[in-house]
Parts: structure tokens; sequence; C-alpha cells
């Protein structure tokens, strides 16, 4: 039962981690900008999936006036992006230009019959059932749908390192647990079974008797 429940912990663990990784890390689409707009928002249980006000904003307020940029990917299908600040808060982008953004999203606005791509860096998840939107980081022109996202370097590096951290923790833990731990609990199991032949070899004597 110990072995179950250590096995659903590791694996809920890793999830969680995945899951914070593939949240906040960048990510990069092929888009072509069909829309731009402003909307008020009323911050609600999914609160955790917006950011916070623009900085010099009132962040205190149950809801704002909030960025989006509308576009088609190239695959063809439909995606919304938001456009918040993340200022000194997490996701560590340090984000300030959202208004400069969303100028720029509204001058690459293009049409089917003359498409115009851009590739868009952004961070979060697309949900349609928790209304929550990736959250735009960058905005650049590429030749056409067929273009390059480029190497994520970024990724690469957070995650090896994290990769290492990971490891280096669990070099120490694993010599503090053979060097402390293992010895302690052998000590422990020898002399529980000493206690028990003692009691074992004491109820030998009364039986004889």
């Amino acid at each position: 039962m110990l072995t179950i429940i250590r096995w659903v912990f590791g694996i809920s663990f890793w999830v969680l981690v995945g899951a914070v990784f593939h949240y906040t890390l960048p990510q990069v689409d092929i888009v072509r900008v069909t829309d731009t707009y402003e909307k008020r928002i009323d911050l609600g249980e999914n609160s955790i999936f917006w950011a916070q006000a623009d900085v010099g904003s009132d962040g205190t307020l149950a809801n704002r006036d909030v960025f989006f940029i509308q576009t088609r990917r190239a695959k063809g299908d439909v995606m919304v992006y938001r456009n918040e600040d993340t200022g000194w808060g997490w996701p560590p982008y340090f984000k300030f230009d959202t208004s400069n953004l969303q100028a720029e999203a509204a001058d690459a606005k293009s049409t089917a019959d003359a498409p115009q791509f851009y590739a868009i860096k952004h961070y979060g998840w697309r949900n349609e059932f928790m209304t929550i939107f990736p959250n735009a980081i960058s905005l650049r022109p590429v030749e056409g749908p067929n273009a390059s996202k480029g190497i994520p370097y970024l990724n690469i590096f957070i995650l090896v390192l994290f990769a290492a951290i990971v490891y280096g923790i669990w070099v120490r833990w694993r010599r503090f647990r053979m060097a402390r731990i293992d010895p302690t609990l052998e000590a422990i199991e020898d002399d529980f079974s000493e206690r028990s032949g003692r009691v074992s070899r004491w109820l030998a004597t009364w039986r004889k008797k």
C-alpha cells in the first residue's frame, strides 16, 4: 500500500511540474492576425490564469479592460490571445509594452485574400470552458505559413538547468540516506529483531514449565 501511495504522489508531482513548465515557458505560433479589440473582463474563479493589472493601474478592481488579438493559425484553426502586462510578477517575462504590442498587432491585420503571417510568442493555455487565453509576448513578421518557429534555446536552457538541479538534489539526498537514514533504520530493525528474539525465548521457557 505504501508503495502505491509513493507512486501516486510521485506521478502527481511530476505531472504538476510538467504542467507548470508547459504553461509558463514561451511557445511560438505562426498566425495571420484577423482582428484586435478591447474587452472588459470580470475576474472570477479563473483569475489565477489572468495577469495582474497593467503597471500603473488600480489592481484592486474586480474587473478591467483587457486587450485581445484574434488570429488564424497556419493550420487554419482560430486562436485568440490576450495581451496583458506581466510586470514584475509571475511568469517573469517583465512585459510592460502591452499598448505597443496591441498597436503592432492592429497594424499587422490582413485578409485571407492577401495574407501576412507573423510569429507570435506567447505563454499559457487556451481553454474555452474555463475562458482562459494565452498571453501574447511579442510579434514578428515571417515569410509564410511554413516559416520556421526557431529553436527554443531558452526552453532548452531552463529545462536542462532544472534537470541538473533535480539530479544534484537527488545525488545529495541519496548520499545522506545511505550515510544517515539507512544505518539508523537497520539499527532499529536489528534492535527490534533482538528484542523479538528475547521475547520468543522467554515465552519458550514458560512453555517448558
